[in-house]
């Protein structure tokens, strides 16, 4: 799949599917909230950042300053632009601008100082935004959709998944300990660790995984919900750990994603092979 019909894909998916902006959100999208305007002519107005959809976007602006005073007037200014400010991989900051016009102004959450201004896109969204609106949302459908495919670990996937090494840590009643990772899912992982089962089994567990590109340590909150032996190793068991649903980043989601996604593209990529040469026979003298 070329990056054009991916990004086709994304935009006609997600068009209308609204994106809250939280704390892990903000983070993961690289987006800096300080350096978020709304445009117009030589005026810039400072403003909070809602939500957002690949059609629309919902801002939050005070009552009292120039911006309320010239979107809520009967004829709002034309040319309007909302410029949102990212961090490249490199650390570079990547600035879009949308363009867009006023649909809506409400009060927030009943408050009279503070109002949330709906402002319809009037063109198709930067090819950025889409790219990194759309990794984001396809991550959170495929960890519903495809929560139980699970990743054996080995050399090969760690390097496909950015996890530099095997081993990780892992803390149970508040106390780190070494393990080692045998496979991941959306939905939890398999660990070796020195223990015995009936004193692990149901234990409350903080497993603590390292990735690379971007370099973070991301923490996964669960609870062990399986074990079973190492054979040839009473000191050591496999635990099955089950991850608290409502606190899994969107970064591992957006990791666990992007290897399966490639994992089904390598495994499309022969078949399409074959059928390309089939066709290309077809006819042959």
């Amino acid at each position: 799949m070329t990056n054009a019909t991916l990004l086709a894909k994304y935009y006609e998916t997600y068009q209308n599917t609204e994106i809250a902006f939280t704390k892990d959100i903000i983070k993961t999208l690289a987006m800096d909230p300080r350096q978020i305007y709304l445009k117009c002519a030589e005026s810039q107005w400072n403003c909070i950042i809602n939500s957002m959809s690949f059609s629309l976007a919902r801002i939050i602006i005070g009552t009292k300053g120039v911006a309320y005073e010239k979107l809520a007037s009967p004829n709002p200014p034309s040319g309007l632009n909302l410029r949102l400010c990212f961090y490249r991989q490199d650390g570079q900051q990547l600035s879009l601008l949308l363009s867009c016009k006023v649909k809506e102004i409400v009060p927030y959450m009943n408050s009279k100082d503070l109002v949330i201004v709906t402002l319809a896109y009037t063109q198709r969204p930067p090819e950025d935004l889409i790219e990194r609106m759309g990794r984001l949302l396809e991550a959170n459908d495929n960890a519903l959709r495809r929560k139980e495919d699970r990743i054996p670990i080995n050399p090969e996937s760690c390097r496909k998944l950015g996890i530099p090494k095997e081993e990780c840590v892992a803390i149970i009643q508040n106390v780190p300990r070494r393990c080692i990772l045998r496979d991941i899912s959306f939905g939890g992982a398999k660990i070796i660790i020195i223990g015995v089962a009936k004193f692990l089994m149901d234990k409350e567990v903080q497993l603590s995984l390292e990735f690379d590109d971007p370099h973070e340590v991301i923490q996964l909150k669960g609870k062990i919900s399986s074990v079973a032996d190492v054979q040839g190793r009473k000191d050591m068991v496999v635990a099955g750990i089950e991850y608290d649903e409502a606190t899994l980043s969107l970064s591992y989601k957006i990791h666990i994603n992007n290897y399966l996604t490639s994992a089904r593209k390598a495994d499309l990529n022969p078949q399409a092979a074959a059928d390309g040469s089939a066709a290309s026979g077809e006819g042959s003298v």
